[in-house]
């Protein structure tokens, strides 16, 4: 798969990609995607610019980590690792959700969302599963809280609300994650399933499903699947 720039058409679907180590770097690189235009229009419509260089450094985390978390799961599914393989496409799907989010929170505010996908670097899953981890942990602790505070500040609260769900989704993600890291053949064979809140990307095992979401109240039995 070649590198290649997602647009609006594109980004409009549902993409199984993932966000995983790579976040810090996605912020470097999309900083400045958007053009004096895009920020001119953008603050137009009451949205900081720092807001829309957060939104769209996040877009395009949230692209690449779905498209990382999907090559992660064909690679875990050629190993064996079944249960790890469903894990990886259920974090891939709320990754998407994640993207579709932010890119919604970007066209409120005037600016197009734009990311540049790079080859996911797929190595065996027990290496897979230690990048996946650095990365959720990294938006959950550092990325994200700190996109979250500023957008506050600046009085962007729609984007702030969209940081703080994709925080505590991410955060969900790297307890499985390590858990599935730490008990490698344990999670070999089938039977660990997956849900996930199809609004806001929350993921939980299927046998503890809320009755609401705790992040946007979707019902529980509204979440999709995964196994």
């Amino acid at each position: 798969m070649q590198s290649s720039s997602i647009g609006r058409r594109e980004a409009l679907g549902i993409i199984t990609l993932s966000c995983i180590g790579g976040v810090a770097v996605a912020q470097t690189k999309i900083g400045n995607v958007l053009g004096t235009a895009g920020e001119a229009k953008a603050a137009l419509k009451g949205l900081s610019e720092n807001t829309v260089k957060d939104l769209q450094a996040a877009y395009n985390g949230e692209m690449n980590a779905n498209a990382r978390y999907t090559a992660f799961a064909k690679k875990a599914s050629e190993e064996g690792y079944k249960s790890v393989a469903v894990l990886f496409k259920a974090a891939a799907a709320s990754e998407a959700i994640h993207a579709k989010k932010f890119a919604a929170a970007l066209r409120a505010g005037g600016a197009e969302p734009e990311a540049t996908i790079a080859d996911p670097d797929v190595k065996a899953t027990e290496e897979n599963l230690k990048v996946a981890i650095a990365g959720e942990k990294a938006e959950a602790t550092e990325v994200y809280p700190k996109a979250a505070e500023a957008a506050l500040k600046a009085g962007d609260t729609a984007a702030a609300k969209a940081f703080k769900d994709a925080l505590a989704a991410e955060a969900k993600h790297a307890q499985f994650f390590s858990d599935a890291s730490a008990n490698l053949e344990a999670w070999k064979p089938a039977g660990k399933a997956f849900a996930l809140c199809p609004t806001c990307g929350y993921t939980v095992a299927a046998a503890d499903l809320p009755k609401n979401c705790p992040l946007c109240g979707v019902v529980g039995s509204k979440f999709d699947t995964f196994k």
